[in-house]
């Protein structure tokens, strides 16, 4: 199969570009990024692209399986505007060109409370791009919706690290264990194992069931 990453450098993206990169049933991964990552592998194919321009790389959405892993905060995107862009619209323009290119399966990183009624700005931008990717014709659609995120992260993060600990105490509680905080390596195998599945339709993983998803 040939596999498409949007998000390739991110903390579940890098970790599943090096599980597809070792899979045998991969036999090229594209990566969509904005700058070079360096990384070399003769089943890697690297598009270094601008985002705002779709007319230039669109027609490069070209596969099997489109993985979408793309995201980011209002700290690191600068405003709420610019979080929109890349949380909704980057990833919403990418999945409408792989399914005009006929793409069959479409993985996709949601959030563990994405409603497009919220009142929380992150978790409605999630819902609203649930809701608009479940209308495009993908064969396939999973959408993994993961609790709190561990992993290693260049930025330094003291309020995420202290409630990252709160959840992990709260997820030794009997019938709680599906809030306890998910690894990033568990959610790239967890997207793996989604886009291997059977079937037709579009599949929808709470936190409880991605830990089951990726074989924990």
């Amino acid at each position: 199969m040939k596999a498409i990453i949007l998000g390739a450098t991110g903390l579940v993206g890098s970790k599943l570009l090096d599980l597809l990169l070792a899979d045998e049933r991969f036999e090229k991964v594209l990566i969509f990024v904005r700058r070079g990552t360096g990384k070399k592998s003769a089943k890697l194919e690297e598009h270094v692209i601008d985002f705002d321009q779709p007319e230039s790389w669109k027609h490069l959405v070209k596969g099997d399986v489109l993985f979408s892993a793309f995201g980011t905060t209002i700290k690191q995107a600068g405003s709420k505007e610019a979080q929109y862009k890349i949380d909704y619209t980057y990833q919403y323009q990418f999945a409408e060109a792989a399914a005009d290119n006929g793409v069959k399966t479409y993985v996709l990183i949601s959030a563990a409370f994405s409603n497009p009624k919220s009142s929380v700005f992150y978790s409605r931008i999630k819902g609203e791009l649930e809701q608009a990717v479940m209308r495009l014709p993908f064969n396939n659609i999973h959408i993994l919706r993961p609790g709190m995120l561990e992993g290693y992260r260049s930025q330094h993060r003291p309020g995420e690290k202290f409630f990252s600990g709160v959840m992990k105490a709260i997820g030794l509680i009997p019938g709680l264990k599906s809030m306890k905080p998910i690894r990033d390596l568990q959610v790239a195998k967890a997207m793996v194992n989604a886009a291997s599945k059977d079937g037709h339709g579009i599949h929808v993983y709470p936190p409880k069931s991605l830990f089951e998803l990726a074989g924990a």
